[in-house]
């Protein structure tokens, strides 16, 4: 995802805020896998819960906003998203390859480097729009939106009413138009809602100056990890799967 590098020095709060989002998915995924793939009970965790629900799309609109912000301030933004592009096809070949029942169809990843792309064709449009008018209309359009996947237009549980099944027989997954009948991904985030939320992020960069310079001191280890999001994401479930094996032996030892 793209950094925030500038003229005149790096804004630190958004690498915080990445970094605190990372750490964040960090801890969620090393969870996921020792209760769902290593089979160990959780008192607490379950990924149906509300709180872990909540805990999930944290961490999801961070990175989501964060990116969407990063890319007006990006020197090689189409660099940025064909990078991502080639990460997320070889997310999807290793994921088919070596682990068929976690595949990753359309990721956060393949949503990342759409988003950035398409953004790319259309900025000249959306630097039109005022940037205020731009931030309500991207949230009302990603809370309309939010449930086209699963076949409603509503938010969350808030569902106003139901789509066309017809709209859906051609298995568009990647725009949110999947037959859920014979689609199916680990990781999906299809553009549809969630590029209405990667523009907000675009039209909250034209409103939000962070201040730039070096962070505060307790603040620089975060900021360091926000600014390595895509080889931390890249490398970050074989280092888990590794540990988590490791684990996994010695406690059936105990």
């Amino acid at each position: 995802m793209p950094v925030l590098h500038t003229k005149t020095g790096r804004m630190w709060l958004p690498d915080a805020l990445r970094g605190l989002a990372l750490l964040n998915m960090l801890a969620y995924h090393a969870m996921y896998d020792w209760v769902y793939v290593f089979a160990h009970a959780s008192s607490w965790y379950d990924i149906w819960s509300p709180g872990c629900h909540l805990w999930q799309q944290y961490i999801c609109w961070s990175f989501i906003l964060l990116s969407g912000f990063s890319l007006p301030l990006a020197r090689r933004p189409v660099r940025n998203g064909l990078l991502v592009a080639a990460c997320a096809a070889l997310l999807t070949a290793a994921t088919v390859l070596f682990l068929p029942s976690e595949s990753i169809w359309f990721g956060v990843l393949h949503l990342n480097a759409s988003a950035v792309l398409l953004t790319c064709l259309v900025r000249p449009l959306l630097q039109r729009i005022p940037a205020k008018a731009g931030l309500a209309a991207s949230a009302a359009l990603f809370a309309l939106t939010n449930q086209l996947p699963q076949g409603f237009i509503g938010f969350e549980g808030l569902r106003l009413c139901a789509l066309p099944a017809g709209l859906y027989r051609a298995n568009l997954f990647w725009l949110g138009l999947p037959d859920l009948t014979r689609f199916s991904s680990a990781d999906y985030f299809p553009l549809l809602p969630w590029v209405f939320l990667f523009w907000c992020g675009v039209f909250l960069a034209r409103l939000w100056h962070p201040g730039r310079g070096e962070p505060p001191a307790a603040l620089q280890p975060l900021c360091a990890i926000g600014r390595s999001t895509l080889p931390v994401y890249m490398l970050h479930q074989p280092v888990l799967y590794g540990l988590l094996w490791v684990g996994h032996a010695v406690a059936g030892r105990l």
